[in-house]
């Protein structure tokens, strides 16, 4: 079984940024700690200008936080392929086909802002409310700059399971249901496994995929696309109507509804 550690406090980096820490401690329930580099846990950090997840202790990783703006984020969205890119065509955007996406397992969104960078309206579910609050963060700086922020604005998180989706009165059925298991990541950039790690760390093995899909067979109008390592089985339940796949991805693709006989 793997290791899984808590979050044992919200940290100010600064005595600025206290007030900041202390709010979101009580939002989380959490404790507002010290920030003790030298003592081992999870601690989320509040720093001038993000949120950061920080593993402490003897030979931690570097920190992790979400930003749509820079970095992996602005190439994607300058050099991904656009509408041409296997998550795309995956997701069934075509000429005139912009879906409505609900990524029931939001992680640290980055595949649901490329969705929401191709026109798609996206509902991101996080269960974890110490990732949701990553995301809310990377959210709101996004939504405060010029080039992004109409993408932001295309985007609305919710804090909640995505099996209990469509148990509040009201929500819509999406087009698209779209779901990234957490599996092992095998890319050999330091960045990809330091994210993992701590994600591995703070939400342990991945038990109820197979629930997760069968929910989503349940809700989505169109399609259900679940993204797996390209040598990975399928997960448990109905074969996939067809995949598409990349170097190192395959997205396994459910025809629901109308759809389901058609390719």
């Amino acid at each position: 079984m793997s290791e899984q550690l808590s979050v044992v406090g919200v940290a100010a980096a600064s005595a600025e940024q206290q007030p900041a820490a202390a709010q979101l401690a009580a939002a989380l329930s959490l404790p507002c700690v010290r920030f003790d580099p030298d003592k081992s846990g999870l601690v989320l950090l509040q720093q001038v200008d993000r949120l950061e997840l920080r593993q402490t202790g003897p030979g931690a990783p570097g920190p992790v936080w979400v930003d749509f703006v820079g970095g992996k984020a602005a190439h994607r969205r300058k050099f991904g392929g656009g509408r041409g890119q296997p998550l795309a065509r995956a997701a069934g955007l075509k000429k005139g086909a912009t879906p409505r996406i609900l990524d029931m397992t939001a992680g640290l969104g980055r595949d649901g802002f490329v969705l929401a960078t191709l026109g798609c309206e996206v509902v991101m579910m996080e269960r974890s409310p110490v990732i949701h609050a990553l995301l809310s963060d990377g959210l709101q700086r996004a939504r405060q700059d010029s080039e992004v922020g109409a993408i932001a604005e295309r985007i609305r998180l919710l804090c909640q399971d995505g099996r209990d989706y469509l148990v509040s009165a009201g929500e819509e059925r999406p087009d698209v249901v779209y779901l990234d298991p957490m599996y092992p990541h095998r890319d050999k950039s330091a960045r990809v496994k330091k994210e993992m790690r701590l994600l591995q760390l703070l939400l342990g093995e991945d038990r109820d995929s197979g629930e997760l899909l069968a929910s989503a067979l349940g809700t989505a109008l169109s399609r259900v696309v679940v993204k797996r390592p390209v040598k990975a089985p399928p997960l448990h339940g109905p074969a996939p109507s067809l995949s598409i796949g990349s170097p190192n991805t395959r997205y396994d693709i459910y025809l629901t509804g109308a759809n389901h006989a058609a390719t």
